[in-house]
């Protein structure tokens, strides 16, 4: 198993000012990462989905021509083209924590369904431990816990709302000491996608040639 973590440096690059001077740290110090966890992340949730490989797409962020990026992330599922028209998991940075999602973002193919079915099933939503938190808009930076959350409210708007949006997961900040120690970082990661797998299927019998067993 690859050890890689990030360190404070990587989490301090979106400190730096100016869209290129921002973009060349990520490429250099971030995406390399994202290069091998990304596929760690694939085989780990291919093997348990009994799907082929699960393609890793690194963001990179080519249509801003001003203002540089305030996070990044990796996203591993959809197809060889892109990955936003399907349920995806996501592992990221901003300058202030590490994050891990289950998305469901722009407009995903049979996202009526697909909130519908969580709403009227709820089961593997509330398995999920307390330390798991949820987001309806991928732009903003603020969570909110999943106990906390009023879950049918923000899922109803998903599936009513043009731009409507659900993420799921967990967050490390970039303090946490966790970070010290890339094996138990690395656990957690794929810990963490590991428990979402369950929703995923669940969203994923909503496509009609969907293969995940």
């Amino acid at each position: 198993m690859s050890l890689v973590t990030f360190t404070t440096d990587d989490f301090d690059i979106f400190l730096i000012d100016g869209l290129e001077p921002r973009m060349g740290a990520i490429r250099k110090m971030i995406q390399p990462k994202f290069k091998e966890l990304g596929q760690l992340i694939s085989t780990e949730l291919s093997d348990a989905l009994q799907v082929d490989s699960l393609p890793v797409h690194i963001a990179q962020h080519l249509r801003r021509s001003k203002n540089p990026p305030k996070d990044t992330w990796c996203a591993i599922g959809g197809d060889n083209r892109g990955y936003k028209r399907y349920p995806h998991f996501q592992l990221g940075l901003y300058h202030s924590h590490l994050f891990m999602w289950l998305a469901f973002i722009d407009n995903p193919q049979f996202e009526e369904e697909m909130a519908q079915s969580f709403i009227e099933n709820p089961f593997n939503l509330e398995q999920l431990t307390t330390d798991y938190v949820v987001s309806f808009d991928h732009t903003k930076e603020n969570v909110t816990a999943m106990q906390e959350a009023d879950l049918i409210k923000g899922l109803s708007k998903w599936r009513d709302v043009k731009k409507g949006e659900f993420l799921v997961g967990r967050q490390l900040m970039a303090e946490d000491p966790i970070f010290n120690d890339p094996q138990a970082l690395q656990e957690f990661i794929l810990s963490t996608f590991q428990q979402l797998i369950p929703l995923y299927r669940q969203a994923m019998k909503a496509y009609p040639l969907a293969k995940v067993k």
